[in-house]
């Protein structure tokens, strides 16, 4: 394995004075230069719900492109390392978009092995425009008149009315901030963090959308990456139809491995059955409106739905079981949805204003500020579905379409648009993959490190699940000698699979 060096005292000390934003200068210059502003602080007090954890804010520019304008307060949480043994500290990069990273260090700090508990503390943030940071609101009801799926060109051109009227109510609920929070932005906002931290290089484990946070600090702030873990990546180079497809093979690749998992396990509820035509018969019925959720009060399936809630418990192995049963569920209904049952979310889109003050926070927004995904119209629009449900004719609506149909019309450029990644860190990134991910596809893995080249590691899990630092006795530890030590993998390295049954 290869370790990291430190670099030269001299290097070091340039290097702290550009990361406080001060450059060298004479006497003279100094003297002559007004006052530098202070640093940002973060005041901790204990957590609300879990004392044993510190809450804290952190004031930030709404546009960093303007950092004496409006401001926000970012929320934030960290479980401190034993002083003893304390290295510094670990930043968590919350995936969704919209999870709340104070909650995991709230309420998942185990996430992270006790090793690294005691060496590093543990901190996590709400990004930009969700949770406890400045949330982005829109009205309930425009948010419900999203279509899952577009039925014909009139439902595409009122989609697009209906896409003008949403940010508009989204910006006059939220404020200001609606209109940056993009990962550029909050990459940004990652620095001003490990600043206040008092880091001078970061350290940092993203998950799943919080990897292309990642990503784009590591090509901002290269010379400040101290070691970076990208756990399920996003590869951000893919244009609307590589999208489609990449994210269209992976789930299906993911479905496959769970019906394989069926047919060989006996914990499985339909063990011994023929799944495959269990699960076409329950796709036909959704296609007719014929199918029902036991789990939400008989409310009617839609295909797009069933897909959605299939694919989720698909993340988990731990969670295969329950899924198997669920369908076991599905596929042993005798009765009819009655007239009174309606489907959930609406599939319905109409292109007045809000008719109502009900609220509700929209951590999506961020999507259509990181991916510009155009299509012409129904007809293009049709073409992608016939060629994902050729490529997975199991799963055929992967959350790439809904994102597909929300960010329809969004006008470009965006705010961070796709690229292929420019990172020169002296460190190389840490990819860790795994190989039958239903979200974040071992496709985007590869690639990713391919961007990267020298600049980054793929450290191959060989097993299912949407991440691997927690279900891997391999993964955890070479990700903790990355971390604690800068201990980089060989090339090629790669951990195999654990039984879902053990």
């Amino acid at each position: 394995m290869l370790r990291v060096r430190k670099s030269a005292v001299g290097w070091a000390v340039a290097l702290a004075l550009t990361a406080a934003g001060l450059t060298p200068a004479s006497p003279a210059a100094a003297r002559a230069q007004p006052a530098a502003r202070p640093a940002p602080t973060i005041t901790w007090r204990p957590c609300a719900t879990d004392a044993s954890a510190e809450c804290g804010t952190l004031s930030l520019p709404v546009d960093w492109n303007r950092p004496r304008g409006e401001r926000f307060d970012l929320a934030l949480a960290r479980r401190v390392a034993n002083p003893a043994t304390r290295e510094g500290a670990l930043v968590f990069g919350p995936g969704g978009p919209g999870d709340s990273g104070v909650d995991r260090v709230v309420n998942g700090s185990s996430r992270f092995s006790a090793d690294l508990r005691r060496r590093f503390d543990i901190v996590s943030f709400d990004p930009r425009g969700t949770g406890g940071s400045n949330p982005v609101l829109c009205a309930r009801d425009l948010l419900a008149r999203q279509p899952q799926l577009i039925a014909d060109q009139a439902q595409f051109d009122a989609t697009l009315a209906g896409n003008v009227l949403l940010p508009a109510d989204c910006r006059a609920r939220t404020g200001p901030l609606y209109d940056h929070v993009d990962t550029t932005s909050a990459a940004r906002d990652l620095d001003a963090i490990r600043a206040a931290l008092g880091e001078r290089q970061l350290t940092f484990h993203g998950s799943s959308y919080g990897t292309l946070l990642g990503e784009r600090y590591a090509e901002l702030f290269p010379e400040r990456v101290r070691a970076m873990v990208l756990e399920g990546a996003m590869d951000h180079s893919l244009g609307t139809r590589a999208l489609l497809d990449t994210q269209a093979v992976t789930s299906e690749d993911a479905f496959d491995e769970f019906v394989a998992w069926c047919d060989r396990s006996s914990v499985c509820a339909l063990h011994g059955q023929d799944f495959r035509a269990i699960w076409e018969r329950l796709r036909a019925r959704a296609e007719r409106g014929a199918l029902t959720d036991p789990k939400r009060g008989g409310v009617v399936l839609t295909p797009f739905e069933l897909t959605r809630l299939t694919h989720r418990d698909l993340y988990e192995t731990r969670w295969w079981p329950g899924l198997a049963e669920w369908i076991g569920q599905l596929a042993a209904q005798t009765t009819a949805p009655s007239a009174a049952q309606t489907t959930a979310p609406s599939a319905a889109r109409t292109t007045g204003a809000s008719t109502g003050d009900a609220v509700a926070p929209y951590p999506f927004a961020v999507f259509c500020q990181d991916w510009s995904l155009p299509v012409r119209d129904y007809r293009e629009y049709a073409g992608h579905l016939r060629r994902m449900a050729r490529l997975a004719p199991d799963l055929r609506y992967p959350t790439a379409v809904f994102a597909l149909v929300t960010c329809l019309g969004t006008p470009t450029p965006v705010a961070d648009p796709q690229h292929r990644l420019r990172v020169r860190t002296d460190v190389p990134l840490l990819i860790a993959a795994t190989v039958h991910d239903p979200a974040s596809g071992y496709n985007w893995a590869t690639n990713v490190a391919r961007q990267l080249g020298r600049h980054g590691v793929l450290l191959t899990y060989e097993g299912w699940g949407h991440g691997s630092y927690t279900t891997s006795p391999c993964v955890g530890p070479t990700v903790d000698a990355y971390l604690i030590d800068q201990v980089v993998p060989p090339l090629g390295t790669r951990c195999p699979a654990v039984d879902p049954d053990v």
